[in-house]
């Protein structure tokens, strides 16, 4: 069973220098203007020691159900849900009681309350703490996650029928995991270049698991604002999702 994990790993081993996601944020705000370019080799790395936080620091393993509460498209959200992926557990993107760990940019938002554990997300890329005060307990991910380790090894491994993704209600196993996100995977050529504008986190997961099983590489922009042909020319872009 092919998970996205060892997908990834494949691609780093293949060639880890290439590019997995280009960021771009058009959004008006603190982040306007970010440009973020993040090889195979950095995404792995990213996915590792958020990996580490949940599995050692809020001891999410296989079961556990992780919510996303994360703008899209961002590199952010791409790199959590891997790290979710990693450890075994299943990824929801179902606001609903219950939730093991939330990963949010609002900590204080009545969603948070309903989780056990809550990891405060900061999107500006350079951020070293997170901007406001948090309540005792919450994991500052800007402060905290880069402290835990380079290199992953999940305490338990994912079965074939482990549920991996909940969406509006509908679960996906972790052995479907590729065929019912992405589809046929030749649809995209090997070293596609595919921008993503989608504001939903469940086109962005698609569009990532399609990159990973077919060696392609994200170019996300964030913003929704029209589309700048010189920058999708300089960024090689090949397809539009």
């Amino acid at each position: 069973m092919l998970t996205p994990h060892q997908a990834l790993n494949d691609l780093v081993h293949d060639d880890a220098t290439r590019p997995a996601i280009t960021f771009y944020d058009d959004t008006p705000g603190p982040t306007q203007g970010e440009r973020i370019e993040i090889s195979r080799r950095v995404l792995d790395n990213w996915v590792a020691k958020a990996a580490n936080a949940l599995q050692e620091g809020l001891d999410v393993q296989r079961g556990s159900v992780v919510l996303l509460d994360l703008p899209c498209p961002h590199w952010r959200a791409c790199y959590w849900a891997l790290a979710v992926w990693a450890v075994g557990a299943t990824l929801t993107l179902d606001a609903h009681e219950g939730a093991d760990v939330l990963v949010t940019t609002d900590p204080d938002s009545g969603t948070a309350e309903d989780a056990d554990e809550v990891v405060a997300v900061t999107l500006a890329a350079l951020a070293r703490e997170y901007d406001g005060e948090l309540r005792s307990g919450v994991m500052d991910e800007a402060k905290e996650v880069s402290s835990f380790g380079d290199g992953f090894t999940a305490w338990d491994e994912p079965e074939e029928d482990d549920d991996a993704l909940v969406h509006e209600g509908s679960r996906t196993g972790y052995a479907d995991l590729f065929a019912d996100l992405v589809g046929d995977p030749a649809a995209w050529p090997a070293g596609t270049r595919a921008l993503v504008t989608s504001t939903s986190t469940y086109d962005l997961l698609r569009h990532l698991l399609h990159a990973l099983v077919t060696g392609s590489s994200l170019v996300l922009v964030r913003g929704g604002g029209p589309v700048d042909e010189d920058r999708l020319a300089s960024e090689g872009v090949t397809l539009r999702t």
